[in-house]
C-alpha cells in the first residue's frame, strides 16, 4: 500500500508539473495569420482600414471591448461604469473610469489615467485628422483626476456615453511614446505608428508596411499564462481566394480573415477537413460611395474637395442620376454569385440591430430598369448615337474603384452591364487592397481620398449603438485634405438638418426614440442616394481545427480574445 501511495503522489506531481508547463505563456509556439489586405499601419486613430485596426488589436487596448454578443466588457477598467455603480452622474453629463491595479505597458512602465487623458488630446487636436473623432462627440474634457480614476465630461446630456475608449477602434496609447506626435507631428511619427508600446497580449517586433508584421508574447503581460502563443506571424498580401485555400486546403495558416469568396469555391475548400469556417452578422455593408465632389484631375489640389460646397460633382450632384443608379441594380444577383447565405439584398446602411432597421427604402430590392431610364429621361438626360446619355456637355461617364477580389470585381462587371442598360458609361478599376484601404496621404489611390466618381467597399461599426456610427456623415467628418483624408465622410455630404439629427440623437435616452432618430438619419442618406447599398455581408472567416479560443465578433475586432486563443489537444 505504502508503494502504492508513492507511486500515486509521483504521478500527481508530474501531473502538476504537466499542468504548470501547459499554462506557461508562449507554450503553443508560433500562431500564422492570414489578412489578405495587408497591414499599414498600427495606429487606429490614424487609418480607418478594419485590417490596420484589428492587427492594431494585438497591441493596444480600449477600456472595453465589445464581445461576441455586442455587451461590453471590461479590459483595462475594474468594470463599466453605470448609473447604478455611480460610474455615470445621474444627470448623464459624466462618466468615471476606474482602472485596474498593476497593468503596464510593454516596456514595463505603468499604465495611469495620465495615459488615457492623452489618448482624448491625442485623437481631438483639430490638426491631427484622427480616424476616431465621432467616438469623441460632445466632449468637452478628459481628466485623470488620480492614477487610477479617468472622468470624461460631455457638454450635453449623454444617455449613451461609452464612445470613448470601448472597441478596437479607439484604445488607449501610451503619453510617454506619443507625446511628441500632437496634431499634424501625427503622420510623421513613423515609428511609433508602425511599433506602438501596447498593453495587449502581443508586443510588435518587425514591421514591415503591406506585407508582413511579427508579434511577440508580451513578457509584462497582466495574465501570467497568456497568451498561448509565443509568436505571431501576420501576414498579408494575396486574396481572399489564396487566403481560406491556405486554412481549408493547405493547412498553412491557423487563421485567415475577410472571406468575401464565391459560395461555391468555399464550399469546395471545406471538404478539404483542414479548417472551419466561422460567419457573424453584425452591421457590415457592401455599398456603393458617391463622390458629391467633382473628382476632375484638372483642378488640381481641389480635386474631390468639399470647398464648402463649391465643388460639386458634374452629374453626381444630379438626384435623378443617383436614384436612377441604385434602381438599376439587381442586389439578388449580386448576392447570388458572390455570397450565398452570407449575404443578403438591403437597402439600409444601418441593417442591424433589429430596432433600427428602416422599411422606407425599400424600393431598392427590386431592380426596375424602365423606371431608371424614364427618370433619366424626364430628367434631360439623353441617349447619343454611342448609347452614353449626356446633358449640357457633361456625358454620364463613372470610373468605379474597389479593392482587388474576385467578388468585388465580379460585383463591378454585373454592375456596369446593367448600368450600361440605362445609358451610363462604367470604367472599371481595382486597386490592391492594402493601398486602397491604407491612410498613407500621400497616396492618390486611398479609398479616402475618392478620386473616382463612384467607389465601393463595406464597413461596420463597435458594439451595438449606432449613434457615433451615423454621425459619421456630420459636416466635421468630411474628408478630404484639411484631416489627411482620414475623415469618415467619404461621400462628403453636408446638410445642418443631418448634424442636428446627431446632436439629438446624443441627448436622446429612450431606445425607441433612438432607434428612430437613427432610422431618420438612414433614411436622410438613403433617399439622397448619398451612398447605395448592396449586400448586408456577415463576416466571415475561416480557422485551422487545431486552433481553440475563437469566438467570432461582428461587433469589434475579429482578434478581440486572441489572448485566450490557443492549440486544441
Amino acid at each position: 500500500m505504502k508503494r502504492l501511495g508513492t507511486l500515486t503522489l509521483a504521478l500527481a506531481a508530474v501531473s502538476m508539473l504537466t499542468t504548470t508547463a501547459l499554462a506557461q505563456r508562449g507554450r503553443d509556439g508560433e500562431l500564422n495569420i492570414l489578412y489578405w489586405q495587408a497591414v499599414s499601419n498600427l495606429n487606429p486613430y490614424l487609418s480607418g482600414g478594419t485590417k490596420d485596426i484589428e492587427a492594431a488589436s494585438l497591441v493596444l487596448e480600449p477600456l472595453a471591448h465589445y464581445d461576441e454578443d455586442g455587451n461590453m466588457v471590461p479590459i483595462l477598467a475594474a468594470e463599466i461604469p453605470t448609473v447604478e455603480n455611480g460610474g455615470v452622474s445621474e444627470d448623464l453629463t459624466t462618466i468615471t473610469w476606474t482602472l485596474k491595479e498593476g497593468i503596464v505597458w510593454s516596456d514595463g512602465s505603468p499604465l495611469t489615467a495620465a495615459d488615457v487623458e492623452f489618448s482624448a488630446t491625442y485623437c481631438l487636436d483639430p490638426d491631427a485628422g484622427c480616424n476616431a473623432l465621432s467616438n469623441f462627440t460632445d466632449v468637452v474634457s478628459v481628466e485623470a483626476v488620480d492614477d487610477l480614476t479617468v472622468v470624461i465630461t460631455f457638454g450635453v446630456s449623454k444617455p449613451f456615453p461609452y464612445g470613448p475608449f470601448v472597441g478596437a477602434t479607439n484604445p488607449i496609447i501610451q503619453k510617454a511614446q506619443f507625446d511628441s506626435c500632437l496634431g499634424a507631428a501625427a503622420q510623421a511619427c513613423t515609428e511609433e505608428n508602425f511599433g506602438p508600446i501596447g498593453t495587449g497580449p502581443f508586443a510588435v517586433t518587425d514591421f514591415r508596411a503591406n506585407d508582413v508584421v511579427i508579434f511577440e508574447a508580451n513578457e509584462n503581460y497582466r495574465e501570467a499564462d497568456k497568451p498561448a502563443f509565443a509568436r505571431v506571424v501576420f501576414k498579408g498580401g494575396g486574396d481572399a481566394v489564396s487566403a481560406a485555400r491556405a486554412v481549408l486546403e493547405t493547412g498553412e495558416v491557423d487563421y485567415a480573415w475577410n472571406l468575401q469568396v464565391e459560395p461555391e469555391i468555399l464550399s469546395q475548400m471545406m471538404a478539404g477537413g483542414q479548417g472551419t469556417v466561422v460567419t457573424a452578422f453584425g452591421p457590415l455593408v457592401e455599398r456603393l460611395m458617391v463622390n458629391l465632389t467633382n473628382d476632375d484631375p484638372g483642378l488640381g489640389t481641389l480635386r474631390s474637395e468639399y470647398d464648402g460646397g463649391n465643388n460639386p460633382h458634374p452629374f453626381l450632384s444630379d438626384l435623378a442620376v443617383r436614384r436612377a443608379l441604385s434602381l438599376a441594380i439587381d442586389r439578388q444577383i449580386l448576392v447570388d454569385v458572390g455570397y450565398g447565405a452570407s449575404g443578403q439584398p438591403t437597402c439600409n446602411v444601418l441593417p442591424a440591430p433589429a430596432i433600427y432597421i428602416s422599411t422606407a427604402n425599400d424600393e431598392c430590392l427590386t431592380q426596375n430598369i424602365e423606371l431608371a431610364n424614364q427618370i433619366l429621361d424626364e430628367a434631360g438626360w439623353e441617349r447619343g448615337r454611342d448609347g452614353v446619355r449626356a446633358k449640357d456637355g457633361v456625358r454620364l461617364s463613372i470610373l468605379y474603384q474597389t479593392s482587388t477580389n474576385s467578388v468585388r470585381q465580379g460585383t463591378q462587371a454585373l454592375i456596369k452591364q446593367t448600368w450600361e442598360e440605362i445609358g451610363v458609361e462604367t470604367e472599371l478599376r481595382n486597386i490592391d487592397a492594402a493601398v486602397f484601404f491604407g491612410g498613407d496621404p500621400a497616396s492618390p489611390d486611398t479609398y479616402g481620398k475618392f478620386y473616382a466618381d463612384i467607389e465601393m467597399y463595406a464597413n461596420t461599426f463597435n458594439g451595438t449603438d449606432p449613434e457615433n456610427y451615423m454621425a459619421n456623415w456630420g459636416c466635421n467628418e468630411v474628408s478630404g485634405e484639411a484631416n489627411q483624408w482620414i475623415g469618415n465622410n467619404i461621400p462628403r455630404f453636408c446638410d445642418p438638418a443631418y448634424d442636428t439629427l446627431i446632436a439629438q440623437m446624443g441627448q436622446t435616452a429612450s431606445l425607441e426614440e433612438r432607434a428612430a432618430l437613427a432610422k431618420q438619419m438612414n433614411d436622410i442618406l438613403m433617399q439622397n442616394y448619398i451612398m447605395i447599398p448592396l449586400i448586408h455581408r456577415g463576416d466571415v472567416s475561416a480557422h485551422a481545427n487545431s486552433l481553440a479560443g475563437v469566438r467570432m465578433n461582428s461587433w469589434d475586432s475579429e482578434l478581440w480574445n486572441i489572448a485566450d486563443w490557443h492549440r486544441s489537444n
